[in-house]
C-alpha cells in the first residue's frame, strides 16, 4: 500500500482542525467528542491519533489557528477609520450572532477556554495578544491614542457585547445590545459612523 505524503498528511490535519472550529463553536469544546470530531473531517479515530496525541492537543491547535485567522482579516484591512469601521460594524452584526460556527473564536469559546490546559490557555494568550496589536495598529493609523488601552478595550467590548447578545432571549434586546455597542465601540476607536441608513436601522 503507498504511504502518503507529507502534503497529503498536512492537508488531513488542516481539515480536521477546520472542522473542528466550527464544531466547537457551535456546541461548544466539551460538547463535541472524539468520534464526532473525526466523522466531521470524514476521517477515522485511528486517523486522528495519527495527527493529534489528545483532544487537548487538536483543542490547542484550533484555538491558535482560528486566532491567527482572525488576525490575518484585519491586518488585510487597508489603514484607515473606513476599513476600521467596516470592521465593527460587521463584527457587531446580527449576522455575525447569528452564525457562530464562522464566527470569532473568543466570543464562541471564551468561557470554556479559560478552564482548558496550560497549552490551550497559551494558545488562546498569544493570539489574543497578536489580536490587540492588530487592532492597535488600525487605532494608530486613525490617530485614536493612547493605541493599547483602546485596543483591549474595544477587543472586549467585541467580544462580550457579542457573548451576551448571543445569551438572551429577547431579539428586539439582542439588536439594541449590538447597537449600544457599536455606537460605544466607534466612539474608542475615534471613528465616525456614517450617516446611512444603516444608522437608521440601528436606531
Amino acid at each position: 500500500m503507498a504511504r502518503y505524503g507529507a502534503e497529503h498528511k498536512e492537508a488531513t490535519r488542516q481539515r480536521m482542525v477546520e472542522a473542528a472550529g466550527r464544531r466547537f463553536k457551535t456546541d461548544g469544546i466539551d460538547g463535541a467528542g472524539i468520534a464526532t470530531l473525526v466523522a466531521d473531517a470524514g476521517l477515522t479515530n485511528g486517523a486522528f491519533y495519527g495527527h493529534f496525541s489528545s483532544k487537548d492537543d487538536l483543542v490547542a491547535s484550533v484555538v491558535a489557528q482560528q486566532l491567527s485567522e482572525q488576525v490575518a482579516v484585519i491586518d488585510a484591512l487597508p489603514a484607515g477609520s473606513a476599513s476600521l469601521e467596516a470592521f465593527l460594524r460587521q463584527y457587531l452584526s446580527p449576522e455575525h450572532r447569528d452564525d457562530a460556527a464562522a464566527g470569532c473564536p473568543s466570543a464562541a469559546l471564551l468561557d470554556e477556554i479559560g478552564r482548558c490546559d496550560k497549552t490551550t490557555r497559551q494558545a488562546y494568550t498569544d493570539g489574543a495578544r497578536s489580536m490587540i496589536d492588530a487592532i492597535a495598529r488600525h487605532l494608530e493609523a486613525v490617530g485614536a491614542h493612547p493605541t493599547s488601552e483602546r485596543a483591549i478595550a474595544l477587543f472586549t467590548l467585541l467580544v462580550g457585547t457579542l457573548q451576551l447578545a448571543r445569551a438572551v432571549t429577547d431579539a428586539e434586546l439582542s439588536d439594541h445590545i449590538l447597537s449600544a455597542a457599536y455606537t460605544q465601540a466607534t466612539t474608542i476607536a475615534g471613528v465616525d459612523q456614517p450617516t446611512t441608513a444603516m444608522n437608521q436601522e440601528r436606531s
